[in-house]
């Protein structure tokens, strides 16, 4: 371990991270020194930022899964164990959107918003924590977002998975801190990604990736006896 490589031998894993905002974190944790997984349901750009992560020198794992299938999340930490042991960061970022009035809504539109960003959460949460209790350190990072806070018109069922997502964060939070185990939310406001339309707004205004995968370098790089447990981002000027 040096200053330059915080994280030499610790092992992370980003969900959602082929793209946007979960491959800047992976991006940034593997200059700072782990070894990271990386999950996608998309296998050709889970292959190219794979690929990409590489190319940079971080020691990478790459395994197709869709968080909101247990079967998935249990097969894809197992395989990271068996490459490289217990997991010392959990970074829960997969999630999806889709923006509508809440009386528009589907079931099915519903199910895959809550599922993915707030069951797979669970899922992911539920089979790291027992490693990282066994061993009394680690850190659990759950990207939310700034509409977990913020009613916005369209925004039902996101909001409902945030708003959710923040109160299981701080609940997980008070169940693992005594093991030394820390649970911390970062809530940005919009980010230029492929993730939502930003009409009208000027994308060199907006957060962008990089800024969030900077939250996570602080939270997991912060000292053993101090615990950050939420982090909102806001843009210097609003876009």
């Amino acid at each position: 371990m040096s200053e330059s490589t915080p994280l030499a031998g610790q092992v992370a894993l980003v969900t959602g991270a082929s793209r946007g905002i979960g491959l800047a974190i992976a991006r940034r944790l593997g200059r700072m020194g782990a070894r990271v997984a990386i999950c996608a349901c998309d296998e050709t750009r889970l292959r190219a930022a794979a690929e990409e992560l590489r190319r940079a020198g971080t020691e990478i794992l790459a395994v197709a899964a869709d968080v909101s299938r247990a079967a998935d999340v249990a097969a894809l930490v197992e395989e990271v164990n068996r490459a490289w042991g217990d997991l010392d960061i959990l970074v829960n970022n997969a999630g999806t959107g889709l923006f509508a009035p809440l009386h528009e809504l589907g079931e099915s539109d519903w199910d895959t918003i809550l599922d993915t960003n707030l069951k797979g959460v669970f899922l992911c949460s539920k089979q790291v924590a027992p490693q990282m209790i066994r061993r009394r350190r680690g850190h659990i990072i759950n990207i939310s977002s700034l509409a977990g806070k913020n009613a916005m018109a369209g925004g039902g069922a996101y909001c409902a998975s945030k708003w959710g997502l923040l109160g299981m964060t701080q609940c997980m939070a008070e169940d693992l801190r005594g093991y030394g185990v820390r649970v911390s939310a970062v809530c940005p406001g919009t980010v230029q990604t492929e993730f939502s339309p930003h009409a009208g707004k000027d994308p060199q205004k907006m957060l962008q990736p990089e800024d969030v995968a900077h939250a996570v370098a602080m939270i997991v790089t912060q000292t053993p006896q101090s615990f950050i447990s939420e982090v909102s981002l806001r843009p210097t000027q609003k876009p």
